[in-house]
């Protein structure tokens, strides 16, 4: 896959095309950048004022967003690696919002979790509904959860009724 991007590489098409401006736009850096190498570059921006204006267009506090890209790179390298997630414990623990200003699962707010998917699942329909309003990725999620009933829903860590809940806004 790397060898492939490197071939693809905007990185090396940019100065040989173009002269001005001498640096690439953001947009096509950050096209560069792995899932892990966009965290760890969140983490170590130097300014804690720049980690809380990215955070904030996502709607987030800053240490929050830390801790999702965290566990959406570990997530990530799971799947690469076809590792089983519909019933495991991740091994990590994503921060959750103690009093979120922003919609959240009410049962997530509540109670502790295990660190299992459903929490993560929270947090991408979150931040997909931030950055594509109009994706419908919650409704997907719920058709593909509705078209197997037989699945045991709460070994991947979803409350009871988890649909009827305002966050997810489907019953």
């Amino acid at each position: 896959m790397k060898r492939q991007r490197a071939r693809e590489s905007y990185a090396r098409h940019y100065p040989v095309n173009y002269d001005s401006p001498s640096l690439m736009p953001g947009w096509a850096m950050l096209e560069e950048l792995t899932l892990g190498d966009l965290s760890h570059l969140f983490k170590g921006l130097a300014k804690d004022a720049d980690k809380k204006a990215i955070a904030r267009h996502l709607g987030l506090p800053a240490p929050l967003l830390l801790s999702w890209m965290h566990t959406l790179t570990t997530i990530r390298n799971l799947c690469a690696h076809h590792a089983r997630l519909w019933n495991r414990e991740l091994g990590i623990r994503p921060e959750l919002p103690k009093r979120p200003s922003f919609p959240w699962p009410l049962a997530l707010v509540q109670e502790s979790h295990h660190p299992r998917i459903y929490p993560v699942l929270c947090i991408l329909s979150h931040l997909t509904r931030r950055v594509s309003p109009h994706s419908r990725w919650d409704s997907r999620l719920h058709e593909l959860m509705r078209e197997f009933p037989e699945v045991d829903q709460r070994a991947m860590g979803f409350p009871a009724h988890w649909h009827q809940d305002d966050f997810w806004g489907f019953d």
